[in-house]
């Protein structure tokens, strides 16, 4: 007799849904560390769970985090197309006989050519605001300059955002300069210990 297929729905009951996560978290753990051991390939894997505890997983074989995750810009647009392309078919191919209410077709109707777009429109949008507020900070170290509140609004902000990174990285190097003092004192004691016993 073969094992009922489970009709892929969310749980309702908020304990059942902890407890198949936690199980199904524990095997798809199980077979990233497989792929990652037999294959030699970097997997990471993070998981939110139902109460919102997330969890990490770094194959053994990787760099960290870090390195792995430094790679992903390196990848020319196409290739990320092709990655994109290549995950949406197995993910039609997972689904298609499922009755979930994931429907991996929906992501290909954020193409790239319009996303493109979008971030295109964004980086001129952020490239003009940045070449009015050089400007109005350029201006402004001449105050026969300033035309307006908000031109005054926004020199104050850039002066106390500038003023908080400077006391940040004050009080930062003033606890570096401490633990190094502290150090040097544990350094000097135990040599001054280490004498007195010799000493003796």
């Amino acid at each position: 007799m073969g094992r009922k297929k489970l009709k892929i729905q969310r749980l309702e009951d908020l304990k059942a849904r902890e407890a198949k996560y936690s199980k199904r978290k524990t095997r798809i753990l199980k077979k990233a560390k497989e792929l990652n051991i037999l294959c030699e390939v970097d997997v990471v894997l993070l998981f939110s769970s139902p109460f919102g505890r997330p969890t990490l997983f770094v194959g053994k074989n990787s760099n960290g985090l870090s390195s792995i995750l430094k790679r992903l810009p390196n990848l020319s647009f196409e290739e990320r197309q092709e990655r994109r392309a290549y995950t949406i078919e197995m993910l039609k191919k997972i689904f298609e006989n499922s009755e979930s209410e994931f429907d991996p077709l929906s992501l290909s109707h954020y193409g790239f050519p319009k996303l493109e777009k979008l971030y295109e429109d964004e980086l001129q949008e952020l490239k003009d605001k940045l070449v009015e507020k050089s400007k109005i900070l350029r201006d402004g170290r001449n105050p026969n300059n300033v035309e307006d509140l908000n031109q005054i609004k926004m020199m104050e902000d850039h002066l106390i955002a500038s003023l908080n990174g400077l006391r940040s990285r004050k009080n930062q190097l003033a606890i570096e300069q401490q633990i190094r003092e502290r150090e040097s004192e544990v350094g000097l004691s135990i040599s001054m210990k280490l004498f007195m016993h010799f000493q003796l």
